[in-house]
């Protein structure tokens, strides 16, 4: 099955399995979403991820983090930019999730990177998610 939004059904995947306890997601890789999921992890969002390759495309296992018995990490994961509207943001303009609280996944010229470090090197982009 095609989809449209490949990087809005990852995040819808991961949302839907955080909230029904699932230990483990699986979907279809690509180098964005790969990166997206290298992101996610370095801000601790999610224990690992590994890209496996199968047979005809590769495929993305993401393994979801808990706290203590089914407490989740991730309390909610949004779509920001979507493919009917981009939105994009300057550096000093970059959004805070949750006053800091949250993690703003951001695709810059230098790579997909988090809202602070983006900020750091003061490059601005693409806001493709909010994660908090």
């Amino acid at each position: 099955m095609k989809v449209t939004d490949p990087i809005a059904d990852m995040l819808t995947r991961i949302r839907n399995a955080s909230s029904a306890g699932k230990p483990e997601v699986s979907m279809p890789s690509s180098k964005q979403l790969a990166e997206i999921a290298r992101v996610i992890c370095e801000e601790g969002y999610i224990e690992s991820y590994v890209v496996e390759d199968t047979q005809p495309q590769k495929t993305l296992h993401i393994t979801l983090k808990y706290l203590d018995k089914n407490v989740r990490v991730i309390r909610g994961i949004r779509r920001i930019s979507k493919c009917g509207l981009r939105i994009y943001s300057q550096a000093n303009k970059l959004p805070r999730v949750l006053g800091g609280l949250g993690t703003a996944v951001i695709s810059t010229s230098k790579g997909m990177m988090c809202d602070r470090d983006a900020r750091k090197l003061g490059v601005g982009g693409e806001v493709i998610a909010y994660i908090w």
